[in-house]
């Protein structure tokens, strides 16, 4: 799920990514949301507010607004930025630490959230931007570009695009590649939306503390991930045994 990239990366493993973090994403968003009355997993609506403040000369608001921009940016250029660094230091790491990092921050908003909600909730919508951010670019270089988690609209156009591309491409090839990205897309909106009403359900009655669920469910994510890819290398090891003893049989046999 993240331990595979470029060439090696199949459907599969996209579709588990796009499930875990579109889900975690769609909590974010209902969650944020519901705790400061802000979007906190895109910065569309940002820039129009940012721009309509400034207008009204309410540079402070709109000084909010920026902040908000600048901080989904932040993460990305971190989560990138630690992506390279890593990469060249111990490649097993690469995408385990953004992860690691955006479950840190979503746990400690949990655990501060209601002083936070009180005293300064602007940094509450701060912290919650910079951890998508952070999951928009990771997940963005995992896939090259072929996932996206935290926002809809892009998701919406494409979709649209490629189901009225089925009326029109005949060919085998064209219609399974056209089945596999609609499905992709489609497990997104569905697990972004499933996110969504979990995290509304679960803050009715947790509040926000329904983001430690999300931080835990990435954690569970990566020990998935090192587990299955124990398992494989156990088995890649164990093969030249096998191939040996193979051998050596055949010779008695001979």
């Amino acid at each position: 799920m993240f331990i595979h990239k470029g060439n090696t990366r199949t459907l599969t493993h996209n579709l588990r990514v796009a499930s875990l973090l579109s889900f975690v994403a769609g909590v974010v968003n209902v969650a944020g949301f519901l705790a400061v009355q802000k979007l906190t997993t895109n910065v569309t609506g940002h820039f129009a507010f940012f721009v309509d403040e400034i207008f009204k000369l309410n540079f402070w608001e709109g000084l909010n607004y920026f902040l908000y921009i600048l901080f989904f940016f932040l993460g990305s250029f971190c989560s990138n930025l630690l992506i390279e660094i890593i990469s060249r230091i111990n490649d097993k790491w690469t995408y385990k630490i953004p992860v690691i990092i955006e479950s840190i921050i979503l746990i400690s908003v949990a655990l501060s959230g209601n002083i936070l909600i009180i005293k300064a909730p602007n940094i509450l919508a701060y912290a919650l931007l910079f951890a998508m951010g952070l999951q928009n670019s990771l997940v963005t270089t995992i896939s090259n570009a072929t996932v996206r988690t935290t926002h809809l609209t892009g998701l919406f156009t494409d979709l649209g695009i490629e189901l009225s591309q089925l009326l029109f491409y005949k060919l085998k090839e064209q219609r399974k590649k056209l089945y596999s990205s609609i499905k992709l897309r489609m497990t997104i909106i569905s697990f972004f939306f499933l996110g969504g009403l979990s995290g509304g359900i679960f803050y009715s009655s947790v509040h926000l503390y329904v983001l430690t669920g999300s931080a835990f469910l990435l954690l569970t994510g990566l020990i998935y991930d090192e587990i299955i890819n124990k398992i494989i290398t156990l088995k890649k090891q164990s093969l030249p045994d096998v191939e040996i003893q193979n051998g050596k049989d055949k010779l008695k046999t001979q």
